[in-house]
């Protein structure tokens, strides 16, 4: 997808809906964050809770774009968009909204770009409303499939494409009339079936979005991700505006509410509820929220945001508390979220997953592949805690890696290759087929790759061994690549500064991943992976 294509899309969708005392001294204990103040989880990966009644965002470090919340009695669910990695719509579970864990990825078949999305759940059923942005269709290049399950944990159905072309970011509601309606960008709505797989009639313009300031450094307009609550006598739509990246000022959250489904909707005097007023705060482009009622019935609102200076880690989920004014408004009580804030509730879980090694169910739930060809689950096999990849394309690519998503600063990753046939395989750190870094093991010798491309000035080492181990430190976007014999005594090979593979230069609203990949001419098995969280310069630059 081009950036002409992806703004010739939005500018319409945007056009659409253009057509028309914070309270935080209760909340913030006193504390000045540093890089160490997150509490820690396996492998040193940094954790929200802080063990003492406090957490410190982000609650789920990493890419979680868009993310989406359902309650479901003391369960909570969050599932974002998974662009183009399969197994797609990761879903992870949580008691507390602090904690979280990985329970499935809901989409294995290839769909398309899968951009924001809603959970539902209606007569015991659950429902995923997804977004999908098709290039390989130009007669229908947005459309809506449903997907939907007896349990958050599956089995789900295969999509159903319900023909409603040309929306984004669906929100799914339950009217005053007991009918079900779903949402969208740029302020539309449908009415759905009864089983909740189709549309009755067409969509509608019902809202019209919060006019910003002109002088305001924002993207754009782009009325989007609509999320409905309903409390009290009103309806609550949470919505964002002013453009997901670009500067970091841009993203925001704004309110309307209604006493019926049907509108007409009004402002809130508070708008926006959310966002980055400087490039100076801890969290970049804050928006695209969710309402959710906690543990402890405080009200939450979970969101995404890009950590200063920090793009390629993605937009990551934040967690803020607000109230509910005297006379029925949203207004927000986290500040900034520089410093720790008091969870909602005493629950204290499991948080995250192990990055290192092979488990059984990696596939999914921690490696997805980029951009894959039906067929796709076929070329990984897992046994004895080791990967064997067939290989695809001839480079990182088009090999179509596999990936996962790292969510501290600075972390050391090891893995050991042995090549089977004339495959070239290898650890990358992977933004998109165009803009990539890393380091491979061929035939003959070392590939190094950079922007994308092979480096020849100097090009990779000659080496007389089809097995290696293979390292990369990246310590807060400068990257580092190594190679070893034994896994013990370490050869640096290059170091690479990766600030710019982000969004804003490269598109795709998608996040730089460690991988592994393998090309076509034989598989490559992969042992021994390790992941370690680094503090910073003086742990990264040991053996």
């Amino acid at each position: 997808m081009t950036v002409n294509r992806r703004d010739t899309i939005l500018m319409a969708l945007a056009s659409a809906g253009a057509t028309l005392t914070a309270m935080t001294a209760a909340a913030q204990p006193a504390a000045t964050p540093t890089r160490s103040r997150w509490g820690k989880t396996v492998e040193g990966q940094r954790r929200a809770d802080l063990g003492n009644g406090t957490y410190l965002n982000p609650v789920l470090a990493g890419d979680r774009p868009d993310p989406n919340i359902l309650k479901d009695g003391d369960d909570y669910y969050a599932a974002f968009s998974s662009f183009l990695y399969y197994p797609g719509v990761p879903i992870w579970h949580s008691r507390d909204l602090v904690n979280w864990t990985p329970l499935t990825a809901a989409l294995k078949t290839p769909i398309g770009n899968v951009w924001a999305l809603d959970i539902a759940k209606h007569d015991g059923r659950y429902f995923i409303y997804i977004p999908v942005l098709d290039d390989n269709d130009p007669g229908r290049a947005l459309k809506t499939f449903v997907i939907h399950a007896p349990s958050m944990k599956g089995p789900w159905s295969e999509p159903i494409d319900m023909h409603l072309d040309g929306h984004i970011d669906p929100g799914h509601a339950f009217g005053e009339d007991g009918k079900r309606y779903l949402f969208f960008n740029g302020g539309s709505r449908v009415q759905l079936s009864d089983d909740g797989l189709s549309a009755v009639g067409k969509p509608d313009h019902v809202y019209g979005g919060w006019p910003i300031p002109q002088d305001w450094v924002i993207e754009g307009f782009a009325l989007e991700g609509p999320k409905l609550t309903r409390r009290g006598e009103y309806f609550y739509m949470f919505s964002g505006q002013g453009g997901t990246a670009g500067p970091p000022t841009s993203h925001m959250v704004v309110v309307a509410r209604s006493r019926s489904i049907h509108g007409p909707w009004e402002n809130c005097p508070h708008n926006p509820i959310v966002r980055t007023v400087s490039r100076d705060e801890p969290w970049w482009s804050r928006g695209h929220a969710t309402a959710i009622e906690g543990p402890d019935g405080q009200w939450w609102m979970v969101y995404h945001g890009y950590e200063n200076g920090l793009r390629t880690l993605g937009r990551q989920m934040l967690l803020e508390p607000f109230e509910w004014t005297a006379d029925g408004w949203p207004r927000a009580s986290g500040g900034d979220l520089s410093r720790p804030l008091r969870k909602p509730g005493n629950a204290v879980g499991a948080h995250g997953q192990p990055l290192s090694g092979f488990g059984p169910d990696a596939i999914g739930k921690k490696l997805t592949f980029w951009a894959p060809r039906p067929g796709y689950l076929d070329r990984a096999r897992i046994a004895g805690n080791a990967l064997t990849l067939t290989g695809q394309g001839t480079g990182p690519a088009d090999a179509s890696p596999l990936l996962f998503v790292a969510g501290d600063r600075s972390y050391d990753i090891r893995v050991e290759v042995e090549l089977q046939g004339a495959a070239q395989a290898g650890l990358l750190l992977f933004y998109n087929e165009k803009l990539f870094c890393g380091l491979g093991v061929g035939t003959e010798k070392l590939h190094a790759w950079r922007i994308g491309q092979e480096e020849r000035w100097p090009a990779g080492a000659p080496i007389d061994t089809r097995r290696l181990f293979l390292r990369l430190v990246n310590d807060e976007e400068v990257v580092t690549f190594y190679h070893s014999r034994d896994g013990r005594t370490w050869t640096k090979e290059r170091s690479v500064e990766v600030a710019g593979y982000n969004h804003n230069v490269a598109d795709g609203f998608l996040s730089l991943r460690p991988g592994l990949y393998a090309t076509e001419g034989g598989t490559a098995v992969f042992r021994n992976l390790t992941y370690r969280a680094l503090e910073g310069v003086s742990d990264a630059v040991r053996p």
